[in-house]
């Protein structure tokens, strides 16, 4: 077995068999072929001498789908670096006031990379700049990175209360009454306030912004969760702004309440719609509401569902979003959010609209989502069927925290395969596109985590010709295999 280097990606290597023949290696056991579901032959292995050609998997095939690859150039793994330690990006906090008394804070690495494309990177609710911390390390080392607080969350809340207090409101912190009042719980709105709603259309504009002003040019922009609806939405509204969107784990709903642009007369049948001051009702709802989610347990049990590997240190995002809940406009810019208007375009036709402007896109699902699980990335994939779709196991809502080795290995891959023209291959595309237009292809990938430990997960490639029921027929089969397994162990 050999170690060569993949001149497709930088920072990898592919552990491959090597071309002399050799007495153990592995090759098809003719008496054992099937066919898969993609009508690729399918063989189970077994130590025989001589030398073999053809499409081949495992015996103990554990991605549970037709995953194929070549036999004269099969990968058992690939190899990808950990994030850097010694030569990590330096992060630079920064801020800009964007609107009178509200202040966008984001953070950028990478910046003496002047000829490298700029990448943004945009988060998911309740969290901001600090959880691409993974991102602003590793890839500013090759780009411009930037990753910023959406205005109402993270450190962009307002720096003013954005209401006249007449009563002071008090809040409850474990019980012990705390001095500072909620902000946002007053009689009237600020003039400077009066409109203010924390909404996808606010935060699209924010982008618009930070692209225009802060960065100066087309980005490739990331998002997460929310951070990923607003990053297409953005990119459907601008598009000469954007040179490709990534995916992540995207919420593809925000926003239940109806938008008073597209929808007037239903707007109209709901009094309130997330501006300041909040009414007399919402403040009391808020108050209960807020006391339970803004709890340090509560933090933690819904960051223990969305990260599927419960050994993945989330101290520092613990205590960021902790510190966020303290700030007294948090709980009115909560209430705002929840009861914000959905925005001017829903995501299917946000979705549609980068479509028709041939805006590039990659989605990079974890499998084990419990709140955006796969099948949200495999319906988007089924209406842009030429997106690369990675789903990555095991891994959760927040795959780019979670395994950030895998989600930076292929973001290189896909910004240089964009700005190649094509030219160079998307990660895990050694076999050619043709292989990977009719079926999926499936990987271990392997990478140091920590001192003296690797950690391996399992990444897919879906083609463009993989369909959304082929998808449900693996996830049987897979489950089958499973239930099997379990009982004869």
């Amino acid at each position: 077995m050999e170690i060569i280097s993949q001149n497709f990606l930088p920072h990898c290597s592919v552990v491959t068999w090597g071309s002399k023949p050799d007495k153990n290696r592995l090759v098809p056991n003719r008496s054992n072929i099937v066919v898969s579901s993609g009508g690729l032959r399918k063989f189970r292995l077994v130590v025989r001498n001589g030398t073999s050609d053809g499409y081949v998997v495992g015996e103990n095939d554990d991605f549970g789908s037709s995953i194929a690859t070549r036999r004269g150039d099969s990968k058992s793994k690939i190899l990808i670096p950990g994030l850097p330690e010694e030569a990590a990006a330096q992060i630079t906090p920064s801020h800009c006031e964007w609107k009178p008394n509200l202040t966008v804070h984001y953070e950028k690495s990478g910046c003496g990379n002047v000829e490298a494309p700029a990448v943004l990177f945009l988060p998911g609710f309740g969290v901001g700049s600090f959880h691409y911390e993974k991102q602003l390390t590793d890839l500013g080392r090759d780009y411009r990175v930037w990753a910023v607080d959406f205005v109402g969350q993270g450190s962009s809340l307002p720096t003013q209360d954005p209401t006249i207090t007449t009563t002071t409101i008090c809040k409850e912190t474990n019980g012990l009454q705390n001095s500072e009042p909620f902000w946002g719980f007053g009689d009237e709105a600020e003039s400077w306030a009066d409109q203010l709603v924390y909404s996808l259309d606010l935060w699209r504009d924010q982008v618009q912004y930070i692209v225009q002003e802060v960065i100066g040019e087309p980005v490739y922009i990331a998002g997460n969760s929310l951070g990923g609806y607003v990053a297409l939405y953005f990119a459907a509204t601008h598009p000469h702004l954007v040179k490709g969107v990534t995916l992540l784990n995207a919420t593809p709903f925000w926003g239940f309440f109806p938008n008073p642009v597209r929808s007037p007369k239903l707007a109209r049948l709901f009094p309130w719609s997330g501006t300041f001051p909040l009414p007399p009702r919402v403040k009391k709802l808020t108050e209960l509401v807020w006391q339970k989610i803004s709890d340090p347990e509560s933090i933690a049990e819904i960051l223990k569902q969305v990260y599927k590997d419960h050994s993945t240190d989330v101290d520092k995002v613990f205590s960021r979003i902790v510190e966020i809940t303290q700030h007294p406009a948090a709980a009115a810019s909560f209430a705002s959010i929840m009861f914000a208007p959905g925005g001017l375009l829903s995501f299917s036709e946000a979705l549609s609209r980068c479509k028709k402007n041939s805006v590039p896109i990659c989605l990079m699902y974890g499998k084990e989502d419990p709140w955006v699980g796969p099948i949200w990335g495999k319906k988007i994939k089924k209406e842009i069927p030429n997106a690369p779709y990675y789903e990555i196991s095991p891994a959760g809502h927040c795959p780019h925290d979670e395994v950030p080795e895998v989600v930076n290995y292929l973001m290189r891959g896909w910004i240089k395969h964009l700005e190649s023209g094509g030219f160079e291959a998307l990660p895990l595309m050694e076999d050619g596109e043709e292989a990977w237009e009719e079926s999926s292809i499936g990987r271990e990938i392997e990478f140091p985590r920590g001192e003296g430990w690797k950690k391996s997960v399992k990444l897919w490639l879906y083609g463009s010709k993989y369909t959304f029921w082929r998808g449900v027929e693996e996830a049987f089969r897979a489950s089958l295999v499973t239930a099997f397994r379990g009982k004869s162990a």
